[in-house]
């Protein structure tokens, strides 16, 4: 997984973060986790975090999904997203938000394939590398929680 997320690292296109954190660290943020694999290597991985610790926020969780370079483009990133709307909603999580950012086409392109839809735009958001990036801002309403 932590290889998978260098790669994301490496594309600066996947993240405002530019080094793997620890998997202590990782792991203590992320309430839900998914592989997938191939020949019984990780090619892909997709986690959820909380949005927020507030009670009412409860069943809202924030997505992130990681393919290896290798695997893009032959349908990993939508199972694993199929995977986790699946696995959130029996876990009571009735909405789903992605942050991506806008030159990740294959990734918007993903998100809004799986039932995602563009809710805003964080301009200029945050400094990648020296340079300011804006982040679309993309949710998922279960359609089975009411």
């Amino acid at each position: 997984m932590k290889a998978i997320f260098e790669e994301g690292i490496a594309t600066g296109q996947a993240t405002f973060e530019t080094e793997a954190p620890s998997w202590e660290a990782w792991d203590g943020a992320h309430s839900t986790a998914l592989v997938a694999e191939e020949d019984g290597a990780v090619v892909g991985w997709i986690a959820l975090a909380p949005y927020s610790s507030r009670r009412c926020y409860a069943g809202v969780a924030e997505v992130s999904v990681y393919v290896a370079a290798r695997a893009r483009g032959h349908g990993v990133g939508r199972a694993l997203l199929g995977a986790m709307v699946d696995e959130s909603e029996r876990n009571g999580i009735w909405t789903l938000l992605a942050g991506v950012f806008p030159e990740n086409r294959a990734s918007v392109s993903l998100h809004l394939a799986s039932g995602f839809r563009a809710i805003g735009l964080h301009e200029r958001i945050g400094r990648l590398n020296g340079e300011w990036r804006d982040v679309l801002l993309l949710e998922r309403r279960s359609e089975v929680i009411p």
